[in-house]
């Protein structure tokens, strides 16, 4: 190596001028041209969801902007998010009863399935992703059926979970999103799939999903809160990030078309690693509903600027190595990106 290269700034005292990074940066157009990462409103997937009922657009209290929606209303929204450029949405659904087996979330007239029938009908051009788990749709709230003393059983809920899958591709959804961290989900799903001649239906697997206090809005939007105990003890340590790359691995060899890390914000480091050990795969970074409430809160008392907070947090997600960007702000950052 060069003098210069080893000590820029003698290289500076030597040659006064000769590195100035400065220079890039000072209009708005050479920025542009040598900005490292993009973010762009197909960058995104917006979260929804469906309710039972007609005409419903009921505010969840915890999470400002997010309301959920009756299949008609819900339906209603897909040329909007067309027109600002969305091309996907992530869909749930919250069913009318709740029972020990969750037996609405595999139904032919079931709330999801409803509301991709009427999305697919109103944009066939939206990709519909459906969340995959049976937490919204049991009355204890678990992502699983339950034993005698209400730990969830594994492989008895694998073959709830292909239900629920197939269900859904029986409706028209493009992508099935298992998110209940069960061993061997992807391979029950993916073998259900092909078996039913739905070999196209990618599967995009909550395949790194932390046991995070950061879901708490979202359980007042799914209505899914366990009825007692937590979860866990399948969803995984906080403190660990080497696990988070087996359990990538697992969901790989059982065919998995990509990959998503839960949470996003506090997570970076585990969507880099995941990252750059399954480059070939989409990844896929949940910004989860914590802390979009957390931009909230401190944006309505002024004491941060929205639009730039959040503009901020998704492109520091992409240059994380996220591929897609699961946000309730998508509307927002869309709109805010087109203008």
């Amino acid at each position: 190596m060069t003098e210069y290269e080893t000590n820029p700034l003698e290289a500076l005292r030597l040659r006064p001028g000769a590195a100035r990074p400065r220079r890039l940066r000072r209009t708005a157009a050479l920025r542009d041209l040598v900005r490292e990462t993009t973010l762009a409103p197909d960058d995104l997937v917006y979260p929804l969801f469906a309710v039972q009922g007609r005409g419903e657009r009921v505010p969840v209290r915890s999470m400002p902007g997010v309301d959920q929606l009756s299949v008609a209303a819900l339906a209603g929204e897909a040329p909007e998010l067309v027109s600002l450029g969305l091309e996907a949405v992530l869909l749930f659904g919250l069913p009318a009863a709740k029972d020990p087996a969750g037996l609405e979330s595999h139904a032919d007239d079931g709330v999801v399935q409803q509301a991709i029938r009427a999305l697919k009908e109103a944009a066939p051009e939206l990709v519909v992703v459906t969340d995959v788990c049976l937490c919204e749709y049991t009355d204890h709230g678990h992502c699983g059926l339950l034993d005698a003393e209400g730990q969830v059983l594994n492989d008895e809920t694998l073959e709830v979970l292909a239900r629920i899958a197939l269900s859904h591709a029986e409706a028209g959804a493009d992508v099935v999103a298992p998110s209940g961290m069960i061993d061997g989900m992807v391979g029950a799903i993916r073998t259900a799939l092909d078996e039913e001649g739905f070999e196209r239906v990618a599967i995009l697997s909550y395949a790194v999903k932390y046991a995070s206090a950061f879901y708490g809005p979202f359980r007042d939007a799914a209505e899914g809160a366990p009825a007692f105990g937590d979860r866990r003890g399948h969803q995984m340590d906080p403190a660990n990030a080497r696990e988070a790359l087996r359990e990538a691995a697992l969901d790989v060899a059982e065919g998995v078309d990509a990959l998503m890390v839960k949470p996003a914000l506090g997570y970076l480091d585990v969507v880099r690693r995941v990252h750059e050990r399954f480059p070939e795969l989409p990844l896929a970074a949940y910004n989860v509903s914590g802390e979009y409430s957390m931009v909230k809160a401190a944006a309505a008392n002024g004491w941060l600027d929205e639009r730039e907070a959040v503009l901020e947090i998704l492109t520091g997600v992409r240059r994380a190595g996220a591929d897609l960007v699961v946000t309730y702000h998508a509307k927002e950052a869309a709109a805010w990106l087109q203008g």
